[in-house]
């Protein structure tokens, strides 16, 4: 049984792409830093290693690569590396020049356990600028069904070949070369829609200012064309310098996302290592139905490529995670990036608001003012809507309706906000008919006992829901809605009123962790004075509570993460549950990754006081267990949940949009997956 505790057990496979040090025309020494290489990946459990083109001779040698002595060379150093592989666990790719039919081809040899698999000649040869690979080598594009001998095997030869793993390991990949990336049809992408999940790319690719860039957009781009990983290597240190220069960049994609690079001119033997999420490239490929029409009218199929089998099985001992894991998934740790989806997120909100307010003909919106994020972050929406729409933040009609546990601090946040964004601002206490409500259905709180039950807590959300939306009759607008997506997904909010109702919500699909950064981008983007940047900070630093319950005996107030659990956690876990699927086990298993301790994971930066925190695995099951129960038992909410724009590429809950579910299923079959997959204790460290 493959260990919890190890990538392998959750979907990933590990890959290297890697730039060994080698010597102009010197296949022996070649050979040797390339087996070097090779048995690090062993020992790092790597599953599929790539290494340069040419890697065995030198990209660099010109007219060399027609001389017999060379090429023998080349065909010996395969010869070795095939027999030293026969105990090691990675399958690789080393790069070659080797002869067929009186030709020279420029190969990919494919290697794993003692055997060669499949040689793939390249497809397209550059002959242009510095590049006069035409003059050695004869193109590959249209060999398939071929056999050639190398080194003394016998093997397939051509571009129609796919290698699948069918062990416990198990995965499909494709081997282009080079230049075959850089043309507008590259052979890798007829054989993702055959199948490959990972592609594979030797190159020499020497460096120009700027070259850089162009790789990772190529590589990064066909990676999420083709939903697929794709594992590039370019020749490094020892190539000659006679006309051109080398900076060994080596990376790996993942539809779209760069999970590892090189350091570029290395002096020495390096790689790049990354674990590969199949789960999430299988997820996306199953979801996105477009990928497989694609391969449908190119009339791809499988069987227009050989299948070629290998068999590896998944290391059983606790590794590792080799790949950068986003503590807060709806806040990048990238601060430029961080400050773009900012930017973006709230002009999304203020664009839906001011489009709706057109639509409607409506001049005035009506909004409740707790003091907290949510409602903080919807009124500054209100504002810049407004001013968009050239009319007036008066038409703003702001409301603070206190209840029995509003705290002064809340309430005089609130005030100040007002007051200092120019909106129409009022107090309406709900307290009165809250209690002559009470009083007539016979609770015990309307005699004197301090019964704080639902009933309780409800009879205020509803007031103020029933305030606002006879407001909004009254002043001829609309009711915009503060709650956001964390509420929607935990079913933190009460059915038909201001959290989960209203005319239209600009925090709709807007998580909890993200409405923290927005607040902070609006407080520094310029938009507001330093007074009220002040006021927000205030509010940033404010514990998140419904205060509908007053504080106990001992000053505690009501705290919504102690109920049901930290948002930094809870976020973590609807991201993964609805963006991509994954099973609870997978998901605990990340969150341990990022949040086990201080050096895991990542940041985003200027987070509030105390989310620096850690959490054991105990923790984490803890509160996916609680999130699990609240999220299924909560989708009769969501289906009825009010207009509001999609924000975040992680998603929305909207019934007409990216989330649809009966109102009725349960939570039965992901509590059972979690209980049975997920350990309560850690390993021991090291």
């Amino acid at each position: 049984m493959v260990s919890f505790f190890s990538p392998y057990r959750h979907d990933f496979v590990r890959v290297a792409a890697c730039v060994p040090q080698i010597d102009v025309a010197n296949p022996d020494f070649n050979g040797e830093r390339t087996l070097a290489l090779l048995r690090q990946g062993d020992r790092e459990r790597i599953a599929l290693m790539v290494f340069p083109e040419l890697g065995l001779s030198a990209y660099s040698i010109d007219d060399l690569l027609h001389q017999d002595a060379l090429l023998e060379a080349v065909e010996q150093s395969i010869a070795r590396l095939v027999a030293e592989s026969a105990d090691l666990f990675p399958a690789f790719v080393v790069g070659a020049p080797l002869r067929w039919e009186n030709r020279l081809y420029n190969a990919g040899v494919v290697i794993h356990a003692g055997r060669i698999l499949g040689v793939i000649p390249k497809a397209y040869l550059p002959n242009y600028r510095e590049f006069y690979e035409r003059r050695w080598f004869a193109p590959g594009a249209t060999i398939r069904g071929q056999e050639i001998h190398v080194a003394g095997h016998a093997t397939p030869f051509g571009t129609d070949l796919l290698f699948r793993s069918t062990g416990s390991c198990g995965f499909t990949f494709h081997v282009e070369v080079c230049e075959d990336m850089w043309v507008p049809q590259p052979p890798s992408t007829a054989a993702a829609l055959a199948g490959a999940e990972i592609l594979l790319n030797l190159s020499a690719s020497n460096i120009t200012i700027g070259k850089a860039e162009d790789r990772r957009l190529l590589c990064g781009s066909q990676s999420m064309r083709c939903i697929a990983a794709y594992a590039y290597s370019a020749a490094g240190p020892g190539e000659s310098t006679t006309d051109l220069a080398w900076d060994g960049h080596g990376g790996i994609f993942e539809d779209g996302l760069r999970l590892a690079e090189t350091e570029r001119f290395p002096s020495a033997s390096t790689m790049a290592v990354a674990d590969v999420d199949l789960g999430r490239l299988r997820a996306e490929r199953m979801r996105r139905v477009t990928f497989g029409d694609c391969g449908r009218v190119l009339d791809v199929v499988s069987t227009d490529f050989r299948t070629i089998s290998l068999v590896l099985d998944a290391p059983e001992e606790a590794l590792p995670l080799r790949r950068p894991v986003e503590r807060f998934p709806y806040v990048p740790s990238d601060p430029a990036k961080l400050a773009e989806n900012c930017y973006e997120a709230y002009n999304i909100q203020v664009q839906g608001l001011a489009k709706r307010l057109q639509s409607t003909g409506t001049e005035k919106v009506v909004i409740g003012v707790s003091g907290g994020l949510d409602s903080t972050q919807a009124l500054l929406v209100c504002c810049r809507a407004m001013d968009k729409l050239a009319l007036p933040r008066t038409n703003i009609l702001a409301y603070t309706l206190p209840g029995f546990a509003t705290s002064e601090g809340t309430k005089g946040n609130a005030w100040a906000l007002m007051r200092a964004l120019g909106v129409s601002a009022a107090e309406i206490d709900i307290r009165p008919a809250a209690r002559q409500m009470l009083k007539d259905m016979g609770h015990p709180f309307a005699e004197g006992q301090p019964v704080y039950d639902v009933t309780f807590e409800n009879v205020q959300a509803g007031l103020r829901t029933d305030y606002l939306f006879r407001l909004a009759n009254h002043n001829r607008g609309i009711v915009v809605g503060t709650g956001d997506l964390s509420e929607l997904g935990l079913g933190w909010c009460t059915y038909g009123v201001g959290d989960q109702m209203s005319h239209y919500n600009v925090n709709a699909s807007v998580s909890k962790t993200l409405i923290q950064h927005l607040i902070r981008f609006v407080a520094a983007s310029g938009d507001v004075d330093k007074a009220t940047a002040d006021i927000l900070h205030a509010i940033l630093a404010t514990e998140i509570s419904p205060e509908l319950v007053p504080q106990d005996a001992a000053g505690q107030l009501q705290s919504t993460e102690a109920m049901i659990g930290p948002y930094a956690l809870q976020d973590f876990n609807l991201y993964y549950l609805t963006r991509f699927g994954y099973r609870p086990s997978k998901i605990a298993y990340l969150s341990w990754h990022a949040w086990r301790d201080a050096e895991a994971g990542t940041w985003p930066p200027n987070l509030p006081a105390g989310a620096h925190r850690t959490y054991d695995l105990g923790e984490i099951k803890r509160w996916l267990r609680v999130f699990l129960s609240r999220f299924f038992t909560s989708q009769f909410k969501r289906t009825a949940m009010p207009n509001g724009p999609k924000i975040s590429s992680g998603g929305s809950l909207s019934p007409r949009g990216d989330w649809r579910a009966p109102s009725d299923a349960a939570p039965q079959v992901w509590l059972a997956e979690l209980e049975s997959n997920v350990p309560d204790d850690e390993p021991a460290p090291p």
